[in-house]
């Protein structure tokens, strides 16, 4: 699927008007299919059982009136609450969490519901005519009016839902929980886990970087490459790597692209630099230009630093002075720790991406695990070093994330944003609050410093029973 395809297919899923278009055009269908149905077969089938009747035009046009009636007033009630609820979770806790509750399917099949129904009866009502309207041949759909009852009953059953559904969406734990499914979930679909040994870092260097891209690239061969610039302003949403690399194979290039998913650019910028310059003509610069995605706002459709920092953000708030809601911000750990915790134990793709035949076709943005530890646990360190709660369970979620780290790097990273956690909080804690961060974190360093540092962690109660 193309980016214009996949940003669309995103757009509507997080509309607020989609899936009630649809539920409405499919209450269009099924009305006429009903009327239809009713012209065929009548309703002398209902003289069958005794807890059905046919009504009469008068008692039917009742019917589907109060029932449309009380639908469409229902379904605008439906929608200020909703709108109320996302104003209240947009001022709480972010501005950026608006698009997770546009999003939320419950709410939009609750107002497709309401919807569907009123337009439902609103077209079978028109059908109803009695002998004097029609001399002397009256119809009253009565299949179509049995449906019109289900209709409102399911309706019935939707509201109750929707009563608690809203309640239970703006609880902050199911907001931190949706953002931090979502991240892994991201994390599981993007990198693989370990299979066997971790692959060789240094094979990166075997690979044929052309001249103009290397670190030592003199004047003339920086020339020679060719600028892919954006014809848009805002933030990459989505960026087509299949299609990348098959313009790449087409045209025998080297792409550097210069812009990853959630970077914001503007008119003029270079989205991707080409090697050799000559074989990408216009045709080509406009076809690799067309597989970046550019719009007003982020998207987590390939950017898992947008969940990142939506916890982090959410974190932040809890922990400012205004709020103080450490607890809030311990939940945010949790999730990130976890997200995190999974991340170590996989193996990142390198910068450079070759095509079947082991040729150099493009160079990438370096994934690493520091850089996605700095993103969420580096620009939380400034916040939890205040708190003497968020700075324990800051050091319990750096352990959790050590249990599944075998590489001795990514050690190092999580030694290091303990050091730096303990820095800080010798600034903004004092006196018995820094003495139990400071010792919090020489168990974490002891027990990073053992041989066998994950049975270390295992054994001792300060990781298993959390007790932050």
């Amino acid at each position: 699927m193309n980016a214009g395809l996949r940003r669309l297919a995103d757009y509507l899923g997080s509309s607020y008007w989609f899936v009630p278009t649809l539920m409405a055009f499919a209450a269009i269908l099924l009305a006429g299919g009903m009327v239809a149905l009713d012209s065929y077969i009548g309703s002398s089938w209902m003289d069958g059982y005794v807890w059905l009747y046919a009504s009469r035009p008068d008692g039917a046009r009742q019917v589907l009136s109060s029932i449309g009636g009380s639908m469409i007033t229902v379904a605008g009630t439906v929608f200020s609450v909703t709108i109320a609820a996302v104003v209240y979770a947009s001022g709480q806790y972010g501005p950026r969490l608006l698009t997770n509750f546009m999003r939320d399917r419950g709410n939009q099949v609750t107002l497709g519901t309401f919807i569907a129904t009123f337009l439902y009866c609103l077209l079978v009502l028109r059908t109803i005519h009695s002998p004097e309207e029609s001399d002397g041949a009256g119809f009253v759909p009565n299949l179509a009016l049995l449906v019109g009852v289900v209709l409102a009953l399911c309706s019935i059953g939707v509201l109750i839902y929707f009563i608690h559904h809203v309640p239970s969406k703006i609880h902050i734990n199911s907001v931190i929980e949706d953002v931090g499914d979502r991240l892994l979930r991201g994390v599981d679909d993007r990198f693989p886990r370990f299979v066997g040994e971790a692959p060789d870092d240094q094979q990166a260097a075997t690979y044929e970087i052309p001249a103009t891209f290397r670190d030592d690239a003199d004047v003339a061969a920086g020339r020679e490459r060719r600028s892919v610039e954006a014809e848009g302003t805002g933030y990459i949403q989505f960026l087509d790597d299949e299609a990348v690399m098959r313009l790449a194979r087409k045209h025998d290039l080297v792409l550097r692209l210069q812009y990853q998913p959630g970077d914001f650019v503007h008119v003029g910028r270079a989205l991707m630099e080409v090697s050799p310059p000559a074989q990408c003509d216009n045709d080509c610069t406009d076809a690799l230009r067309g597989v970046y995605t550019i719009g007003s706002r982020r998207s987590a459709l390939q950017d898992l630093r947008f969940l990142i920092d939506e916890l982090v953000e959410i974190a932040a708030r809890a922990l400012s002075p205004g709020v103080n809601d450490p607890f809030t911000a311990v939940t945010c750990l949790d999730w990130l720790g976890a997200a995190l915790s999974d991340l170590a134990g996989r193996s990142l793709p390198s910068h450079l991406h070759v095509d079947d035949e082991g040729t150099l076709r493009v160079i990438a943005h370096p994934v690493t695990f520091a850089s996605f530890m700095d993103r969420s646990f580096g620009a939380l360190a400034q916040y939890c070093a205040t708190d003497m709660i968020a700075a324990m369970r800051y050091l319990n979620a750096l352990g959790e994330v050590l249990l599944e780290c075998d590489r001795p790097d990514r050690r190092a990273v999580i030694r290091d944003y303990a050091d730096k956690l303990v820095e800080l909080a010798a600034e903004g804690l004092n006196g018995f609050n820094l003495a139990r961060v400071r010792e919090r974190a020489n168990e974490l360093r002891r027990a990073l410093d053992a041989p066998d540092f994950k049975r270390r962690l295992r054994d001792g109660t300060a990781w298993l029973a959390g007790t932050a």
